[in-house]
C-alpha cells in the first residue's frame, strides 16, 4: 500500500476548509443578507431616521419658546470628543444621524428653570408638531423647611414622544445659588407607565445635583445643540450626582421632643460654624479633595437639619487614599492654623484646625474588607482608638446653604457611631468611650510620639 504524503493530505485539508468557507460566505450574501441583515439594515435606518425628527421636532418647539435646553445624554455624549472644542458637524462624514440617533428609546435633554418661565400652551404646540406631552410634577424643597412641610408642585420632568422614540427633558433648578438641582421621576397613580421605559432612562431614579457647566453650541447631525464644554467631568458627576433631602418631617418632630437652642451663644455658634463649613469646603474643593460631613456634623444635618449648637466644632471625613500633603498648607493659607496632627498616612491620621472660636475635624478614613474606620489619638497617653463604619457611598445634600457630601446610608452610619438611641440629645459626650464602634486599637511607641502626637 503507497505511503500517504502527509503535506499532501495538509494540502488537501486547507483546499476542502477553503472551499467551504466559500460556500458559507457564497450562502449568507445571497440569502442570510436577502432576508436578515438588509432588512435589519433597513429597520435601523428607518429607526434612526424617526429618532433624528423627533429631536428635531422637540428642538423646534423649545426654539419657539426660547427655552434654554442642553444636551445631557449620556450615550450621546460618551460618543463626543472630550474637549467639546473640536466638536465638528458629524453630517459631513456619513448618513445624517450618526450621534445623536443612539439607538435607544429616548434622548435625553436639560432645562434651565431659571431662564424659563412656564406656558400652558407648550402641550398644545407640541401637539401640533406630533408630539406627545407628559409633564411630572413634584413638590419644590426649596420652599419646604421646619415651618412648612406642604411646598408647592413644579415641573421636574417633561417627556416628549412620537413614533416610540421619546425626548426626556430634565429641568434643572437653582439652590442657594451654587449649584444646580433635578427631582426625581415618580409617576402618579393616573400617569401611562406605558409611555416610555421608566427604568432605562439616565435621570430620574433619584434627585440629583450638580454645578452650574459652562455650555458650548456644537452641530450636531445638522442640528445646533449646546452641550457642556467639559464633558468629561459633566459624567463624572452624573455618576456621583445623586442628591439627598433633608428629613424636615423627622426634624420638626424632633424640635417639639427637644426645642431648639435659640440662644445668643448657640445662634453665634452656628453663625460661625457655616462661616467654617464654607471655608473649609472652598479649600478642600480647591484641592480636588472630596469630602463628607462626619460625626456630630452629619448626626445634626439627619437628625435636625441643622448643626448641633452644644458640639462647638465641625466633623469631616475623607477617604485616606484622597489625602494630600498640601492639605495642611492650604487650611493655614486660607486663616485656619493647624492646631493638632495625630497619626500618620499609613494609620490613624487626624487634623484639626483653628476657626474662629470653633475648630475643624478632619477624620480620614481607612478601607478594611467589608467595614471602613477613622483612629483616634490620646495625646496624653499615646493610646490609639479604631471608630468602626459599615462601608458606604456619598451622596449630595444641602447645609448651611452649602451643597456638601454625606453617606448615602446615613441611618446606618449615625447608627454605627451614636447607636440605635441617636435620636436622643446627649451634652455629655466622650470621644474614648461614649461612641457605639469605639474600640481600643493598641498604643503608639514612645519613639514615634513626636511623629504622631502633635499639638499646637
Amino acid at each position: 500500500m503507497p505511503r500517504i504524503n502527509k503535506t499532501v493530505v495538509l494540502a488537501l485539508l486547507i483546499a476542502a476548509s477553503s472551499v467551504f468557507l466559500l460556500f458559507q460566505l457564497y450562502y449568507y450574501r445571497q440569502y442570510v443578507s436577502k432576508h436578515g441583515t438588509v432588512s435589519n439594515s433597513k429597520a435601523g435606518q428607518k429607526g434612526s431616521d424617526a429618532q433624528w425628527q423627533v429631536v428635531k421636532k422637540f428642538l423646534g418647539l423649545v426654539s419657539k419658546y426660547n427655552l434654554p435646553v442642553f444636551l445631557i445624554d449620556t450615550a450621546v455624549l460618551g460618543l463626543l470628543p472630550l474637549d467639546s472644542t473640536q466638536q465638528r458637524d458629524s453630517q459631513a462624514e456619513g448618513p445624517h444621524c450618526q450621534t445623536l440617533c443612539t439607538h435607544r428609546e429616548f434622548t435625553t435633554f436639560a432645562l434651565l428653570a431659571k431662564l424659563w418661565k412656564y406656558d400652558a400652551s407648550l402641550a398644545q404646540a407640541a401637539a401640533e408638531r406630533g408630539l406627545e406631552l407628559l409633564e411630572v410634577r413634584g413638590k419644590d424643597p426649596r420652599l419646604v423647611g421646619l415651618d412648612d412641610l406642604s411646598g408647592t408642585e413644579i415641573p421636574l420632568h417633561f417627556l416628549f414622544r412620537r413614533n416610540g422614540h421619546a425626548v426626556h427633558l430634565v429641568v434643572f433648578y437653582e439652590r442657594s445659588g451654587n449649584y444646580l438641582w433635578h427631582g426625581p421621576l415618580r409617576l402618579k397613580p393616573n400617569m401611562d407607565r406605558k409611555f416610555v421605559p421608566f427604568r432605562k432612562l439616565d435621570f430620574g431614579r433619584q434627585a440629583g445635583a450638580y454645578d452650574r457647566p459652562e455650555l458650548v453650541v456644537a452641530s450636531l447631525d445638522g442640528l445646533d445643540v449646546r452641550i457642556p464644554r467639559n464633558i468629561s467631568r459633566f459624567l463624572s458627576e452624573r455618576a456621583q450626582a445623586r442628591f439627598l433631602e433633608c428629613r424636615y418631617r423627622d426634624a420638626r418632630a424632633f424640635y417639639q421632643l427637644y426645642p431648639d437652642d435659640t440662644s445668643p451663644e448657640a445662634m453665634d455658634f452656628r453663625m460661625k460654624a457655616k462661616s467654617l463649613l464654607h471655608l473649609a469646603a472652598r479649600t478642600l474643593t480647591d484641592l480636588g479633595v472630596p469630602f463628607w460631613l462626619s460625626s456630630g456634623t452629619c448626626l445634626g444635618w439627619f437628625r435636625q437639619c441643622s448643626v448641633i449648637p452644644y458640639s462647638k466644632d465641625v466633623d469631616l471625613g475623607i477617604w485616606i487614599r484622597d489625602y494630600r500633603p498640601d492639605i495642611i498648607q492650604a487650611f493655614q493659607k486660607a486663616g485656619l492654623p493647624l492646631k493638632h496632627k495625630f497619626g500618620k498616612v499609613e494609620d490613624s491620621l487626624e487634623l484639626s484646625f483653628q476657626g474662629l472660636d470653633v475648630k475643624v475635624d478632619i477624620f480620614f478614613f481607612y478601607e478594611e474588607g467589608d467595614i471602613v474606620w477613622n483612629g483616634g489619638t490620646q495625646a496624653k497617653s499615646g493610646k490609639k482608638f479604631k471608630y468602626v463604619f459599615p462601608r458606604f457611598t456619598l451622596c449630595w445634600t444641602e447645609l448651611l446653604e452649602l451643597k456638601v457630601r454625606v453617606p448615602c446610608e446615613t441611618l446606618d452610619y449615625v447608627e454605627a457611631n451614636y447607636g440605635p438611641n441617636w435620636n436622643i440629645p446627649v451634652k455629655t459626650w466622650d470621644w474614648k468611650t461614649s461612641p457605639s464602634n469605639v474600640r481600643e486599637n493598641g498604643v503608639w511607641p514612645v519613639r514615634e510620639w513626636d511623629e504622631v502626637i502633635q499639638v499646637y
